[in-house]
């Protein structure tokens, strides 16, 4: 008799008002069971102990992407650290009017009914949890400061998962929050409010924005090049990419979707879908996935961003074309996916944190991440893939000749392949002269964390100096003004 037979038997016997057999009561399901209920002492050998796992944790429920992304929907995830009503912890803490403190249910885990305020709460902090624990994992399990926790602060970020009304969101170091705003999309019925809470895009995102000013805290003031605020972004979206490539289910049904090619029309470079939708565009608000170059953004911050996103997610689809190849007969491909992806973040990771603290170019990067990639043994051609999907959207140099690679006849599959024999690990800018190097950052564009006051006048010195920031940094230039004349 099989355990689903004999649960049969015993809900029939329950209706029939029958006594369960003494066989059958030591291997009841527990809902069948009633505490205290007499049975009969069944000899039994001395117990093994069963290992008890290490981490303590809780269940959320998210959406993968968000809500327009229908193939994927949502699923459960699980954060390995405990987790307060609210949900809170000592890195995050939420914050929604009339709904917060969430409460766990009984079983611990913060499980909602989609799009409820509970779920938003819940859906929010989690992804803000993930992100910032892919950080960590890349730290070497260290803890990653905010901007605002030095001198012994241990102060958390608050996300707001419902703000206020407004086609955006942002992260702000003087608040110390994350906030994600809600509007209803012109021409729509006003039942139709889009959260922009409940996008997993958005959300890492701005997340991305708080982790990256708590490692490169000079790099979000406006008196820095183009280029500097283009990092700032591109992290940004990276981000979401990187920590959908971390989820095993994304990162299968990628590869089931586009057959394993990663410039195929799918949901990873596609990002903020439903938001970009609902502002007029075919997709989501920016393509990683597109052939963008420098001479062709100007000083437009997130127009130079997608310069930089197009080279890495270029070089994510070259490095997983070769890895798929040479693994192809001991590792299913979507384990190869997350593999490599979550090195090549590292690399970024690593690259970042070496970079300038101020004015840093994506000459910079791209020079770290090549040298540091020569360091820990990755194969020249890796190498060759950073030198060349740089150089061809003309922020560096091509210290290598493009010619095997426009040819379409570059040797993919070669471990060694450098094009001329040299494995170059420093190159130059393509053009010292460009906007995106010398001109002011037009910001117009961009998500709301770039649009704050906090980071468009204060100096990238001031900021780069970390510690929290209050009204008399953002009021700085007025009140010596005021000084001066109120001193006559």
């Amino acid at each position: 008799m099989t355990i689903h037979q004999e649960e049969q038997q015993i809900q029939q016997s329950g209706r029939r008002g029958a006594e369960v057999p003494e066989a059958l009561t030591g291997r009841m399901a527990p809902r069948f069971r009633v505490e205290g209920a007499a049975a009969a002492p069944v000899p039994a050998p001395r117990p093994v102990p069963i290992p008890v796992p290490v981490e303590t944790g809780h269940r959320f429920l998210v959406y993968k992407q968000d809500p327009s992304v229908t193939g994927l929907g949502v699923r459960l995830t699980f954060v390995p650290s405990v987790v307060l009503n609210g949900p809170a912890d000592a890195r995050a803490r939420t914050d929604l009017a009339g709904t917060t403190p969430v409460a766990r249910n009984a079983n611990g885990d913060f499980v909602f009914t989609p799009n409820s305020p509970q779920f938003d709460c819940a859906h929010t902090f989690a992804v803000v949890r993930e992100t910032i624990a892919m950080y960590e994992r890349h730290n070497g399990g260290n803890p990653l400061p905010f901007a605002w926790n030095v001198g012994g602060n241990t102060d958390p970020i608050t996300v707001f998962p419902h703000a206020g009304e407004g086609a955006n969101a942002f992260y702000s170091r003087t608040a110390k929050a994350l906030k994600f705003l809600f509007f209803t999309p012109q021409g729509q019925p006003p039942s139709s409010v889009l959260y922009t809470c409940r996008s997993l895009d958005i959300v890492s995102h701005e997340t991305g924005h708080s982790v990256l000013d708590g490692l490169k805290p000079g790099w979000l003031s406006a008196g820095n090049p183009p280029q500097t605020g283009g990092l700032h972004e591109s992290f940004g979206d990276l981000t979401a990419i990187f920590l959908a490539l971390a989820q095993p289910d994304q990162a299968e049904a990628f590869v089931a979707l586009t057959k394993a090619n990663l410039h195929d029309k799918s949901f990873l470079p596609e990002l903020a879908e439903e938001f970009g939708k609902a502002l007029g565009m075919p997709a989501g608000l920016r393509n990683a996935d597109n052939d963008l170059k420098l001479s062709e953004v100007g000083n437009e911050v997130h127009a130079i961003s997608q310069v930089f996103t197009g080279a890495i997610y270029d070089v994510l689809a070259d490095v997983y074309l070769f890895e798929t190849a040479r693994q192809r007969r001991t590792k299913d491909p979507s384990i190869v996916l997350m593999e490599v992806a979550q090195a090549l973040c590292k690399l970024l990771f690593d690259a970042i944190v070496a970079a300038p603290a101020t004015g840093a170019r994506y000459v910079d990067v791209a020079n770290q991440m090549l040298q540091i990639s020569a360091g820990r043994g990755d194969p020249a051609i890796y190498r060759t893939f950073i030198r060349n999907r740089f150089a061809v959207r003309e922020i560096t140099t091509a210290a290598t000749p493009l010619r095997d690679l426009m040819s379409g006849e570059m040797r993919m599959t070669d471990p060694g392949y450098t094009g001329d024999g040299q494995d170059v690990t420093e190159v130059e800018p393509h053009d010292e002269h460009s906007a995106s190097l010398r001109a002011e950052q037009d910001r117009s564009l961009c998500c709301g964390t770039m649009q704050m006051p906090e980071y468009r006048v204060v100096a990238p010195e001031r900021l780069a100096k970390r510690g929290p920031l209050d009204d008399d940094d953002i009021l700085r230039d007025e009140l010596d003004e005021l000084r001066r004349a109120f001193s006559k």
